[in-house]
């Protein structure tokens, strides 16, 4: 064989070994929805979440969005390996884990009175468990993982006129809700008010606009999002957290080593801290005079509505079962003496 042919041999042998450690090295590109974009909080979490996970052989490339919709579904097209948006449009992916953003399953009443600590502490738990190896299975829907869990904060009620500081007085009022979260428009028919279409691009607009009197939001929504302008001098934010958000990451298994879910799911549980930090700057960046504070009476008689609405909800099939007796069994861990604990409901599905 001339001395060029072996030449030439070799150099498309080392050209295919080349070209397959390339393959194997590739960079996972990560969409990360955050509402300030590459600017964010949760994208600069997202920043050090990298750097470890180089630890474990990925490395990974990210890409900030302002629209949660686009993130979701350049994901879904497979033109990101992962995506970390809110639960829910990541509950598309796996309905287990959305179920920790549904109505009032993380809140905890006690003595009359809304404990906030512990309705988070609900949440720590409920994503310590998730971390877990042998939550594997539920966090796995074919070729999607949920990786990743962390809070984004309580998801208060927000209205422009004092006056609306009950549930009867939201009769009739328009409330921004989400398309792609079929439930809200649920709850707010049951109440009597009605729902006005409104995805996260542009509810804080409306509600600032007043083509809506009400909305929901966490506090780290405030500042960012101007909502301030919205509320004016006769508005309000009710110290009642419907629910409590969360970011949810998802990765496209096959993209990924084996085992690569779990130690991401790990690293965010140990994040927890850190989020929470950020969630009570932003609480006591709320001027003390916008907060509205419930009677016991009608925070206990909340709380009751919001269990009602979810088991109807979960019965119509918009909430998952699976999830929800996951985390009955959390609540009644935190607060054993509620007398919820004493029953069956979100337990005896059919």
């Amino acid at each position: 064989m001339k001395l060029g042919q072996k030449l030439g041999k070799v150099g498309v042998a080392a050209w295919v070994v080349l070209g397959a450690l390339g393959s194997a090295q590739a960079n996972q590109k990560f969409c990360v929805y955050d509402m300030l974009g590459a600017t964010g909080d949760l994208y600069n979490m997202t920043k050090d979440y990298a750097v470890a996970m180089q630890r474990n052989g990925v490395t990974i490339e990210l890409k900030g969005y302002t629209d949660e919709r686009v993130a979701t579904e350049d994901f879904r097209t497979g033109q990101c390996d992962a995506v970390i948006g809110t639960a829910f449009r990541i509950r598309q992916f796996n309905s287990v884990a959305g179920s920790i953003d549904t109505l009032g399953s993380t809140t905890i009443v006690r003595n009359g009175k809304i404990d906030i600590a512990a309705s988070y502490d609900v949440v720590r738990k409920l994503i310590q468990t998730y971390a877990s190896p042998a939550a594997t299975k539920l966090m796995t829907e074919g070729n999607y993982e949920v990786s990743g869990l962390i809070p984004l904060g309580a998801a208060y009620p927000i209205v422009n006129d004092r006056s609306i500081n009950t549930i009867e007085k939201l009769a009739g009022k328009r409330i921004a809700a989400f398309d792609h979260d079929k439930a809200q428009a649920v709850m707010i028919q049951r109440i009597g008010a009605q729902p006005v279409s409104a995805d996260i691009t542009n509810f804080s607009t409306k509600f600032n606009n007043g083509a809506v009197d009400m909305i929901a939001a966490p506090t780290l929504a405030y500042k960012p999002l101007e909502l301030a302008k919205g509320i004016g001098k006769n508005g309000g934010i009710t110290r009642f957290p419907i629910m409590i958000l969360t970011y949810q990451m998802v990765i496209n298994r096959t993209k990924f080593p084996d085992g690569f879910g779990v130690k991401s799911r790990e690293y965010w549980s140990s994040q927890f801290d850190r989020a929470m930090q950020l969630i009570k700057q932003a609480d006591a960046g709320i001027p003390p005079a916008t907060w509205m504070d419930l009677s016991a009476e009608n925070a206990y008689k909340y709380t009751l509505m919001l269990r009602e609405s979810r088991i109807d909800i979960a019965q119509k099939g918009l909430y998952d079962k699976r999830g929800l007796k996951v985390i009955k069994k959390i609540r009644c861990n935190v607060n054993p003496a509620d007398p919820e604990c004493t029953t069956k409901s979100e337990e005896d599905w059919k």
